[in-house]
C-alpha cells in the first residue's frame, strides 16, 4: 500500500528536527530527504547544530548517506530552504557540503580565502537567514590554512593584500612567549590565529549587521564557531 503524501512530509519532518533518527547502521545506503518550506519552519538553531555535528560524524566516520543528487536538483529547482549557512575558507579541500554531509539545498556555503567577513558575507548572511529562513550561521576555518599563513607572515600580493589585511586583527590579538616566531614557520602559532579570525569573524557579525544581531540576539538564528582539521575530516565548533 503507497504511503499517503501527508504522511511522508510528515516524516521527513520528524527525521530532520530528529523525532526520529536515522543509525548509521542503515549504512551509506539510507534515503534522504530534501529541505522544504515545512521542514525548515520545524528546526530550531540548535536542532540545526545537531543535524550538522552527526553529518560530520558520518563523515568522519565513512558512512555518508546515499544521496540521489539528479533528485535533489528536480527538488529543489522551485525553492530552497537550507537550515544553515556555513561561512568557510576557498580551501579546495574543505567543501562544507561533503564534510557535513548535507545534500542539495540543505545549507548555504560562502566561501572566500581566510572565510573573512566582509560586507558582501554579510549581505549574504542576511539574504541566508532573514529573507531565506535558515537557522544557523558557522563560521569555519580549518588548519595549516594558506590564508592564515600568508596574513602571518604579511604577503603582498595584488588583490590579495587587502583580503589578508583583514585577517591582521586576529595574527595582532595571538600573544606569543619572548623571541617565538611570529610566522608561518610556527604552526601552532598559525592556528592560533585561525581560531581567532573566527571569533573575529563571530564579532564582525555582531557589531556590523544589526539584522543579523537582533535575531541572535531573539534566539532566530544562532552563531557559533568551528574548526575543521585537514588530517582527520572532523569539525569542532565552539561558542563566540
Amino acid at each position: 500500500m503507497k504511503t499517503p503524501n501527508c504522511l511522508k512530509l510528515l516524516l521527513g519532518a520528524l527525521l530532520l528536527t530528529g523525532c526520529v533518527t536515522s543509525h548509521q547502521s542503515a549504512g551509506p545506503t539510507a534515503q534522504t530527504q530534501t529541505q522544504t518550506r515545512e521542514t525548515q519552519a520545524t528546526i530550531t538553531p540548535s536542532q540545526a547544530l545537531t543535524l550538522l555535528k552527526d553529518g560530520n560524524a558520518r563523515f568522519v566516520s565513512g558512512q555518508m548517506l546515499h544521496r540521489d543528487l539528479r533528485q535533489e536538483v528536480l527538488r529543489t529547482s522551485s525553492g530552497q530552504y537550507p537550515l544553515a549557512v556555513v561561512v568557510s575558507c576557498l580551501d579546495s579541500r574543505v567543501p562544507a557540503e561533503l564534510i557535513f554531509d548535507q545534500g542539495l539545498g540543505d545549507i548555504f556555503n560562502g566561501r572566500v580565502a581566510g572565510n573573512v567577513v566582509n560586507e558582501d558575507i554579510l549581505g549574504s548572511l542576511e539574504f541566508a537567514t532573514k529573507v531565506s529562513g535558515a537557522k544557523l550561521i558557522v563560521v569555519m576555518g580549518h588548519t595549516s590554512c594558506g590564508a592564515i599563513k600568508g596574513a602571518c607572515d604579511d604577503v603582498q600580493l595584488g588583490n590579495l593584500t587587502a583580503l589578508l589585511a583583514r585577517i591582521k586583527p586576529a595574527v595582532d590579538s595571538v600573544q606569543t612567549e619572548p623571541g617565538e616566531m611570529r610566522s608561518s614557520k610556527n604552526s601552532a602559532f598559525v592556528e592560533k590565529v585561525a581560531e581567532a579570525n573566527v571569533h573575529h569573524a563571530l564579532k564582525t557579525i555582531r557589531t556590523q549587521s544589526p539584522i543579523l544581531n537582533e535575531m541572535i540576539e531573539k534566539g532566530q538564528v544562532g552563531l557559533v564557531g568551528a574548526n575543521y582539521d585537514l588530517g582527520t575530516g572532523k569539525v569542532t565548533f565552539f561558542s563566540e
